[in-house]
């Protein structure tokens, strides 16, 4: 349904049998509770994404109360779209330690918090913390607990699901930029960020609808099958529930290892509680306590082990050629997309086409053409005779065609079509929870898309000002586009060298093995 290892040309050390059956899995994997959790994470892609696409409004209100400049102002909003994006390695710890559920409603909390907070702002700086740091952090530890989540709960329709989440985005956008209009309009920039702030406590409902999965849901996971129509051949799909052997992560015996040590520290705290029976009642409250306490330490340092050995440990994620070769992508993409939205209106300005673009506005088109981008892509790569990653490369390749192009179209006809096919393929967003996961598998999805985004999350905070300072060079904006796609371009093409070297690998072990 979705591209399987072997198309990436990964191994992973799979041991499944062809004739493996199936095992039946929890009712609302695919069906059920699994579209709740969907509504959930679009909600959420309204909320956040869609209300960072909006923050032009906001900006030109800050410009007008602060009197700083262009560039230090639009700082702001730089920091809270980055550092949602950055912080999602820090937010997999929560994750292990917490949850989605937990993290996700925390992180709403704060997110509403730096709304609110902002409302008091004397000057950018206090923004900076308030808005930026506070806002953008509450922002992450809700964005990475919905991507997961939805990648838990689906496997033969994860990627339309994945689509369909994410068109929150556009949806997002066009809603938050109309909304805080007629907020700052009516009642002030002010106003508009308090009340913006209490809508966002519906994160919190959010977070409440990712009702977790019983483990065994992901051990079974080991046993299903993918089909394809050509020739009904099942492959096996593992998802490195237990271990990743040669290309990392946690190791069974770690796992093994804290299991011990959990049960002899609670089988101690219990022990004592039931040798305290005959104690005074304030006694038994502080065993009470103690055990509690006990076991949030052992919740703690589980998560934190998982969490520490995912990045730094000999088993770590790193070890994986293809996903370090995917971090190095997510460096460079997610900037040629971002760019756009930056200085598009500025370019229309130049070629005296602000008549046009204020009927229909090019940014708009990018976001509504995104909108069917996600969808289609997702509903494309879900086809059995088709393989996400491929689909994920072709669209790569279309959207740094059009990043190339785009300085050399000087009419609003022809950039409206630029325009359009850079919404389409950047629907390949959609795609990356579902490509990270056959790299990585479902157990360790929330540690290893947390450092993609937080790829992305750089890309985003430092690419828009490098195409303004690129433009204080050299007067023109064709440079950052051009500089800004060939850096994407290289990204890009590590992605394909590194499945050549894994395919040609066994090849010369089984050769060298002939020679002995």
């Amino acid at each position: 349904m979705y591209a399987s290892r072997e198309d990436i040309g990964y191994d992973f050390g799979d041991d499944s049998k062809g004739g493996s059956k199936p095992v039946k899995l929890n009712p609302n994997i695919d069906g059920g509770w699994a579209w709740m959790v969907v509504l959930s994470s679009f909600l959420v892609h309204i909320l956040i994404m869609g209300s960072q696409m909006a923050l032009g409004i906001l900006n030109m209100e800050w410009l007008e109360e602060f009197n700083q400049s262009r560039g230090l102002t639009a700082w702001v909003s730089s920091l809270s779209m980055g550092i949602t994006l950055i912080v999602g390695p820090f937010i997999g710890l929560f994750i292990s330690m917490c949850g989605c559920r937990k993290t996700a409603i925390i992180g709403g909390i704060l997110n509403a918090l730096g709304w609110i907070l902002s409302a008091y702002a004397s000057d950018v700086h206090y923004l900076f913390l308030t808005f930026g740091v506070t806002a953008g952090i509450g922002s992450g530890m809700v964005y990475l607990p919905a991507v997961v989540m939805v990648g838990q709960y689906f496997q033969k329709r994860r990627a339309l699901a994945q689509g369909l989440s994410t068109t929150g985005t556009g949806f997002g956008a066009f809603l938050m930029t109309a909304l805080l209009k007629y907020l700052c309009a009516d009642f002030g920039w002010r106003n508009a960020m308090f009340i913006q702030g209490a809508i966002s406590l519906n994160l919190c409902v959010c977070g409440a609808l990712m009702r977790p999965l019983s483990p065994k849901d992901f051990v079974s996971e080991k046993c299903v099958l993918r089909s394809n129509s050509k020739d009904n051949q099942a492959k096996a799909l593992s998802h490195s529930a237990e271990s990743i052997k040669s290309n990392g992560v946690l190791s069974e015996e770690l796992e093994k290892k804290e299991a011990a040590t959990n049960e002899e520290v609670l089988g101690s705290v219990q022990h004592v509680e039931l040798g305290g029976k005959s104690r005074s009642g304030r006694s038994m409250s502080g065993l009470r306590v103690l055990k509690t306490v006990s076991q949030l330490t052992v919740t703690v340092r589980k998560g934190f082990a998982m969490w520490y050995s995912s990045y730094f440990g000999a088993a770590s994620l790193f070890t994986n050629r293809v996903f370090v070769a995917f971090i190095i992508w997510a460096l460079f993409a997610y900037s040629s997309f971002v760019i756009p939205f930056i200085h598009l209106p500025e370019i229309v300005k130049q070629y005296n086409l602000s008549t046009q673009n204020n009927i229909f506005p090019l940014t708009s088109i990018i976001a509504i053409v995104h909108i069917f981008g996600k969808v289609i892509l997702g509903i494309i790569s879900d086809l059995p005779c088709i393989s996400t990653w491929n689909v994920f490369l072709m669209a790569n390749f279309t959207l740094v065609t059009c990043i190339l192009t785009l300085p050399l179209m000087q009419t609003y006809v022809s950039l409206t079509v630029v325009c359009a096919l850079i919404g389409f393929s950047s629907g390949y967003f959609s795609l990356m929870p579902v490509v990270t996961e056959d790299l990585v598998g479902t157990k360790h999805l929330a540690n290893a898309y947390g450092i993609i985004i937080c790829a992305n999350g750089i890309s985003a905070l430092f690419g828009p000002p490098f195409a303004g300072w690129i433009y204080d060079i050299t007067h023109k904006y064709d440079f950052s586009f051009y500089i800004s796609g060939l850096l994407y371009m290289v990204g890009i093409i590590f992605l394909l060298i590194q499945p050549c070297i894994q395919k040609k690998q066994p090849r010369e072990k089984s050769v060298e093995g002939a020679q002995v």
